[in-house]
């Protein structure tokens, strides 16, 4: 499909991407840049890539894909590396979870001749580095493309065609509805996971041992989500602040809600949210985004 595919950060996206164009025989070249020597020792390695180099100028050059796995922090400094080392007629993208402030800022400064599609693999796990990826990662995930105004149809649906062939999904949506969705779907719930699990390490009346030894499933799987990068996420929230803050203050608003029914012993309301709230459970395994097996179906 390409002759020289170049992923920018190897972590647990980059390295998956790696394995899985490797699996599906994507290219007949696959490079890599990361700014840790040892991690690009390491993916070399692992036979993830079949160069991996600090230079990302170098690595960039005739290549015909360029996948930006870094943190979305990172992008401007990525981009003005290697604006000038894009190959005319590839393709530019990257696998971030926010858009509209990106979008922008990628646009400005790559080259005419470069369509830059921006991607986002809905995708992952709580673990990362290079050792914690798997060709697997992406079966049957939606990946969401965001194309610049200015990128060629033509382009679009090759990109469409990668990230099927690697076994995601794929939709096409603009920034602003992408980063709404996500804020939801996403960003919300990690964030409220890292306060649950913040405010479970301020409970220190009692062992912490006490409170690893009882964590329910409710807790362990806060947890899980809690461990995730938290550069990645620091960025997320930072990049997305405006969703973000707004669905913090309706999450504020629903929880004072419940406090208030609580306190009044207002069983009917309590009742009348749990109702409403299962039903969602129910749509999202009727969507095939989960299953319904005791412990959804997790060992």
């Amino acid at each position: 499909m390409f002759n020289k595919v170049c992923i920018i950060g190897c972590g647990l996206i980059g390295s998956s991407i790696a394995r899985a164009i490797k699996k599906q025989n994507l290219s007949k070249k696959i490079v890599s840049s990361n700014r840790s020597d040892l991690v690009n020792k390491k993916v070399v390695e692992l036979k993830l890539v079949d160069d991996s180099s600090s230079d990302t100028k170098k690595m960039v050059e005739e290549s015909d894909l360029i996948i930006i796995a870094t943190p979305l922090s990172s992008y401007e400094e990525v981009i003005l590396k290697i604006k000038n080392s894009l190959k005319s007629g590839s393709i530019l993208t990257d696998v971030g979870s926010v858009k509209e402030s990106v979008i922008d800022l990628v646009e400005k400064n790559v080259p005419k001749n470069v369509s830059w599609i921006s991607s986002h693999p809905i995708a992952g796990t709580e673990e990362s580095g290079p050792e914690a990826g798997f060709s697997e990662l992406f079966e049957n995930r939606w990946c969401i493309l965001t194309p610049s105004k200015k990128t060629i149809d033509k382009d679009i649906k090759i990109l469409e065609t990668f990230w099927k062939k690697i076994g995601s999904k794929v939709d096409i949506m603009n920034a602003k509805q992408h980063d709404y969705i996500l804020t939801i779907t996403s960003h919300i719930p990690h964030l409220i996971a890292y306060n649950i699990v913040n405010t479970t390490l301020n409970a220190q009346d009692k062992k912490e041992s006490d409170i690893v030894k009882y964590s329910a499933g409710g807790l362990r799987d806060f947890t899980r989500i809690a461990a995730s990068n938290h550069i990645m996420w620091r960025d997320v929230f930072i990049q997305n602040k405006k969703n973000t803050s707004n669905m913090i203050d309706n999450f504020i608003s629903n929880l004072e809600d419940l406090k208030k029914a609580i306190e009044n012993e207002d069983g009917k309301r309590l009742e009348e949210i749990f109702i409403k709230t299962k039903k969602i459970r129910k749509e999202i395994v009727k969507a095939g985004q989960d299953v319904s097996k005791p412990d959804f179906g997790r060992k």
